[in-house]
């Protein structure tokens, strides 16, 4: 990410949960959405003043659901909302995706081929 973009991620994108000044991630996905969202925005497919905007309303949208709040929740749902409405990917093919990652093995996220000798 450029520092442009993470200067303009600290000013636009508020309440990102953080410990100590740092990011905080309370599982590994949820670090993969924030780095897609960085690296598309990066990229220019968007500008983090249209992700904000779309984070916001996907917070709205979902305020009050029953069961635990997460942030990072409502950031991936505004993700796919934004890649769905600029035509990158549609919600089927996000769904797809979603149930075959599903149905991985726990702690198997990567494919074996040419990744090394070792036991899982």
């Amino acid at each position: 990410m450029t520092a442009e973009i993470a200067g303009t991620l600290d000013e636009t994108v508020t309440g990102l949960p953080r410990a100590n000044g740092e990011l905080v991630f309370e599982q590994p996905w949820e670090s993969r959405a924030f780095g897609i969202a960085a690296a598309l925005a990066d990229q220019g497919l968007f500008s983090w003043k249209d992700f904000q905007g779309g984070l916001i309303a996907e917070v709205a949208r979902r305020d009050g659901e029953p069961g635990e709040y997460s942030y990072y929740d409502r950031w991936l749902g505004a993700l796919e909302e934004l890649l769905t409405e600029r035509g990158v990917v549609s919600a089927d093919d996000i769904d797809a995706r979603a149930d075959v990652l599903c149905h991985r093995p726990a702690g198997h996220d990567h494919r074996d081929e040419n990744h090394g000798d070792h036991a899982h």
